[in-house]
């Protein structure tokens, strides 16, 4: 295992341990449940969005998992919060191209976008661990959707 690896490694490690926004989040405006039947994870997200509708404010999870989904859905949740939906829909696409590559598809520009995130390269070059990684960025995306017509509908 090369020094890269090494590290990144470690920062699944450490994200996974330290469990970034696990708990529950209420008022929520948004909340999604994914479930990986291929090893089991599942996590319950909510997410709450800025007054106007535009930013992510807040999310946090409940759940079983993995150290790769837990440590996917701690990076995420770091990177998101207080971002806009669409800088948050963008990252879910870069990381999820990324998974998709198979570990080949880290450029620097995309490594500088997904900061963290980008430690997931390796996981993508196994097939059975990249639902564990995508499990969060799912929910999220769904959750933050669900958020926004929510948003859309009690303004509208």
């Amino acid at each position: 295992m090369n020094d890269l690896d090494q590290m990144y490694q470690q920062i699944i490690l450490d994200a996974a341990h330290e469990r970034r926004g696990e708990g529950e989040l209420n008022p929520f405006d948004g909340e999604s449940f994914q479930v990986n039947p291929t090893c089991g994870d599942q996590v319950n997200l909510r997410v709450r969005m800025s007054d106007d509708g535009g930013r992510i404010a807040e999310v946090a999870w409940t759940g079983e998992g993995c150290s790769i989904s837990r440590a996917s859905i701690g990076i995420m949740i770091d990177m998101l919060e207080g971002a806009s939906v669409d800088e948050a829909k963008d990252l879910y696409e870069q990381f999820r191209a990324l998974m998709d590559s198979r570990g080949a598809g880290l450029t620097e520009d995309v490594e500088e976008a997904l900061g963290d995130a980008a430690a997931f390269v390796g996981v993508a070059k196994f097939p059975m661990r990249i639902k564990c990684a995508l499990l969060g960025w799912m929910a999220l995306r769904d959750a933050t959707d669900k958020a926004v017509a929510a948003k859309g509908e009690s303004h509208g």
